[in-house]
C-alpha cells in the first residue's frame, strides 16, 4: 500500500507540473507527434486519473484499470524520453548527460512492472499476501 501510494504521489506530481509547466515536456516532444500541447495536457490528465485509480480503496477493478492506464502511459512516453536523451547528447555540454538519462532508459520499464505490481493487476514476482 505504501509503495502504491508513493507511485501515485509521483504520479499526481507530474501531472500536476504537466499541466502547470508544459514547456520542458514540449522541448522533448518528437516533431513527429501532432498537436503536441494537446498531448501533454492530456498526459497531465492521464497521469492524475491514473494517480487517483491507484489510490482509491473502493474498488479493485478500477485501482487495476488506473494500474494498466498508467503502465500503458510510461509505454507510450518512451518516445520523448529518448528523443530528450538524444538531443541532450547533441547538445555541447551534453545535456543532463548519460548519468541522468541511462537510469532514466532502466527506470521506464520498471515503472511500467511497478504500476501493474501495485495496482493488483500481476503478483510477478513478489506476491502479496
Amino acid at each position: 500500500m505504501a509503495l502504491r501510494c508513493v507511485l501515485a504521489a509521483f504520479y499526481a506530481v507530474a501531472g500536476v507540473i504537466h499541466l502547470a509547466a508544459p514547456e520542458p515536456f514540449l522541448e522533448i516532444m518528437p516533431n513527429w507527434v501532432w498537436q503536441p500541447e494537446a498531448v501533454v495536457v492530456w498526459t497531465g490528465v492521464a497521469e492524475l486519473l491514473g494517480a487517483g485509480a491507484l489510490v482509491q480503496p473502493w474498488s479493485g477493478k478500477l485501482r487495476q484499470a488506473g494500474a494498466i492506464g498508467l503502465a500503458l502511459y510510461a509505454a507510450m512516453v518512451f518516445p520523448a524520453n529518448i528523443n530528450h536523451f538524444a538531443l541532450d547528447m547533441a547538445r555541447g555540454d551534453g545535456g543532463l548527460g548519460l548519468w541522468y538519462h541511462i537510469p532514466r532508459m532502466f527506470a521506464q520499464p520498471l515503472l511500467v512492472w511497478l504500476a501493474l505490481w501495485t495496482g493488483g493487476v500481476l503478483d510477478w514476482p513478489f506476491r502479496r499476501r
